[in-house]
């Protein structure tokens, strides 16, 4: 089941307008979810929260957070899956944009399981 924890670059706006088209699907906003204790932490301190709580990250950080994965890969470690949003494609401040890409992600993928999966998420 697809589970979201949105990344902190990514607007609040996001999550409320997730929830009201998907009001049965687990949304969080890293600004907001557990008080905010994972803003400025490490990329991998957000994957390894994230997968011990089965969530599935969305970021548009294409730079950083795959060297971890690689490494998490050859270290047989699991995460909670990563949606990547590439800016070009929907801009951070289009917040209808991706707020409609990722309620057609979730009708499509929804059931998957999402453990190690990666997906580049499109318009």
């Amino acid at each position: 089941m697809l589970k979201l924890l949105l990344d902190e670059h990514i607007s609040p706006d996001v999550a409320t307008g997730l929830k009201r088209l998907n009001p049965t699907m687990e949304i969080h906003c890293m600004v907001e979810w557990k008080d905010g204790y994972l803003l400025g932490q490490e990329d991998s301190a957000c994957l390894r929260e994230g997968a011990a709580q089965g969530l599935t990250l969305v970021t548009y950080d294409r730079r950083t957070i795959p060297p971890f994965l690689k490494t998490w890969a050859e270290e047989e470690r699991t995460h909670g899956g990563v949606v990547f949003v590439d800016d070009k494609a929907i801009s951070p401040a289009d917040i209808g944009g991706l707020v409609w890409a990722l309620t057609g992600l979730a009708r499509e993928t929804g059931n998957w399981d999402w453990t190690n999966r990666i997906y580049f998420l499109r318009r």
